[in-house]
């Protein structure tokens, strides 16, 4: 499984963007995808996470309201939206897939496969 992101960039605070995940091979549409995020000198955040096969969604509090995971599967593609951004917000941002048979779908979840990163930089 491959995780390409696009998306990332710099944008000043309370403006927004909008994160791309393309999921190959297109076959693949299975199971819980998420985001997570890692500032420098920080540890790595969960941020969100949808079930693929209904489309639930789960947020961590400090994203709640602001940003929004969904997917587009004609597409396989999974997005961030990303609002009323704030400097803390700056981080690598990584979308992931695929988590333990039987765990939860979650913002923590831990995922098996994860994508190169792209930069998000708020000021």
């Amino acid at each position: 499984v491959q995780l390409v992101e696009s998306g990332g960039g710099s944008v000043q605070a309370g403006g927004s963007l909008r994160l791309a995940c393309a999921v190959y091979p297109y076959t693949y549409k299975r199971g819980c995808m998420g985001w997570y995020r890692q500032a420098s000198g920080k540890e790595r955040e969960g941020l969100a996470a949808i079930d693929r096969a209904d489309g639930s969604t789960n947020y961590a509090d400090s994203v709640k309201g602001r940003f929004t995971i969904s997917q587009d599967n004609a597409k396989n593609t999974m997005y961030l939206e990303m609002n009323s951004l704030k400097p803390e917000d700056t981080a690598m941002y990584y979308c992931a897939a695929e988590i333990p048979r039987g765990d939860e779908c979650y913002s923590g979840s831990r995922f098996g496969y994860v994508g190169q990163g792209t930069q998000v930089t708020v000021s």
